[in-house]
């Protein structure tokens, strides 16, 4: 076993500013870093395809619609309050949320530091692995406002607390490892009502704290206790709206239940050859990371705080893996701990500390190169032409970006407003309804504009794409394209609509 207290891994290794050794004086560095990683995207609108309609639905449920009803997702119902929250704020609501991210990008590299200090490592390894972990989220789709950036900094105060049981365990402080296993279940289940994944890495921190509370030579009857209140604690916030819905009626309920647990089961998979390349992808991305723990695993401190987060770390791989389509945004939930983990190989020095962020800036930089935020400005160009043709009827966005309607102020023409719901292969027969049907309904309204992409980000639901081909042929004339990720977003208006340029 290593010596935590050795040299190696001891603050004095490290010539340090004495303000880097406190928690204020890191709190400030990590916000900084923060906002200098992340301020590019300040205020763009597309900044990612989930975190618009999140914005969207929001936005919408303030002004009387009906989650699940009137705009369909398969996300938590907490994640679009907490949208919500953020249109109460000043602005547009884009700035708002991408503000408060950057606070919980911060918050989570502090908790990170705070970890690495109670596994007696030196400052400046907690503060580079706290680093590590906000310089990562972006190369992982987590720039902005995805929603493991604001639910992680809820986990990982969980995981802090489960860090500290070896300590009150050695003190048998039963009534301690209680609270703390309250406190740490409360936090997963609030996390669980923003992404139900956060579920697994729940239970390891409830486990955790089971174990750790026999082990302090508590009573059977406390330990039973204990078990129970914590999962009650757990799932308190899901229950809490799950007998909301139940109370609200048949439909409502109904259309909760199917959205949030059944249509996942029903969404169709992607081709080996895609599944392979993203995993592919996210483990190029992750490799510098992953390397540092192993060493760490094999030369660094093996004490319960180290072990406990890497079993984290490997609850955290099942939650990844369970959804199946491991999207790059997917593996954002693993940067804590995997930060956490190579934390160690941290501290033995600039063999590891350089190379990690050499690589990591690289990067960022070729991230930075390949994503233009200046696109977003052609999509408020698009929805200030669409406001100025709709005539109080409401456009449609087939493909593309749910902020559209945001921006332009129109109407949402159905529930079913994510575009990937009924113009992609992947979701037919998964969202409850016939999507050819769906789209035939919409257009037999007539919207004012119709905006789709010239190629698309997964294949095409064909029978949908057949009808929207038609419509556009007959009844629409092409007034602008805007450049969207090596694609073109494209805005059609119908024919018999005169268009009034916005001022």
């Amino acid at each position: 076993m290593t010596d935590l207290t050795s040299p190696r891994f001891n603050a004095s290794r490290f010539a340090t500013p004495r303000v880097l050794n406190r928690p204020i004086g890191v709190a400030i560095v990590l916000l900084v870093f923060a906002v200098l990683v992340r301020a590019r995207d300040y205020g763009n609108p597309v900044a990612h395809v989930d975190e618009q309609y999140y914005l969207l639905v929001g936005d919408r449920l303030l002004h009387g619609a009906r989650l699940y009803i009137d705009l369909w997702d398969r996300k938590p119902p907490g994640l679009f309050l907490l949208f919500a929250g953020f249109r109460l704020l000043p602005g547009d609501g884009f700035l708002a949320y991408q503000l408060v991210a950057t606070l919980c990008a911060a918050g989570t590299g502090w908790l990170i530091w705070l970890a690495a200090r109670r596994m007696a490592l030196a400052p400046p390894a907690g503060l580079a692995a706290g680093a590590a972990y906000i310089l990562w989220l972006p190369l992982l789709s987590g720039g902005s406002g995805q929603s493991p950036v604001f639910y992680n900094l809820a986990m990982t105060a969980a995981a802090v607390l489960t860090l500290e049981l070896p300590r009150l365990t050695e003190r048998r402080a039963s009534g301690m490892i209680v609270l703390s296993g309250a406190v740490a279940c409360l936090l997963a289940g609030v996390a669980i009502q923003i992404k139900y994944t956060p579920l697994v890495e729940g239970a390891f921190f409830g486990l955790a704290h089971l174990w750790y509370l026999w082990r302090a030579r508590a009573k059977p009857v406390t330990v039973v206790a204990a078990a129970l209140l914590w999962m009650v604690l757990g799932l308190l916030p899901t229950a809490l709206i799950v007998l909301q819905y139940w109370l609200k009626g048949a439909a409502a309920f109904d259309a909760f239940w199917f959205a949030n647990f059944t249509s996942i089961t029903l969404r169709r998979g992607y081709p080996a050859a895609k599944i392979a390349g993203r995993l592919a992808g996210i483990g190029g991305q992750l490799l510098p990371l992953i390397a540092c723990a192993v060493v760490a695993w094999r030369k660094g401190p093996q004490c319960p705080a180290m072990t406990l987060t890497r079993i984290w770390l490997a609850f955290a791989l099942i939650a990844f893996a369970m959804i199946g389509a491991f999207f790059d945004h997917y593996a954002l939930p693993l940067l804590a701990p995997l930060a956490l983990a190579a934390a160690p190989a941290f501290a033995m020095g600039r063999k590891a500390l350089v190379p990690v962020f050499v690589i990591g800036a690289g990067l960022f930089v070729f991230h930075a190169a390949t994503n233009d935020p200046s696109e977003g400005d052609g999509i408020r160009r698009m929805a200030g032409l669409m406001a100025a043709v709709d005539g109080g009827e409401c456009p449609y966005v087939f493909a593309g970006d749910s902020s559209l309607y945001h921006l332009s102020g129109g109407c949402v023409p159905t529930p079913y407003a994510f575009p990937s719901s009924l113009a992609y292969e992947a979701e037919r027969g998964a969202i409850g309804v016939d999507e050819r049907a769906e789209v035939a309904r919409i257009l037999a309204r007539r919207p004012p504009a119709i905006v789709t992409l010239d190629d698309p980000f997964s294949p095409w639901n064909a029978a949908t794409q057949g009808l929207m081909t038609q419509a556009l042929a007959s009844d629409y004339r092409p007034v602008m394209a805007v450049p969207r990720e090596g694609r073109r977003e494209l805005l059609y208006v119908r024919r018999d609509r005169l268009i009034s340029l916005p001022k």
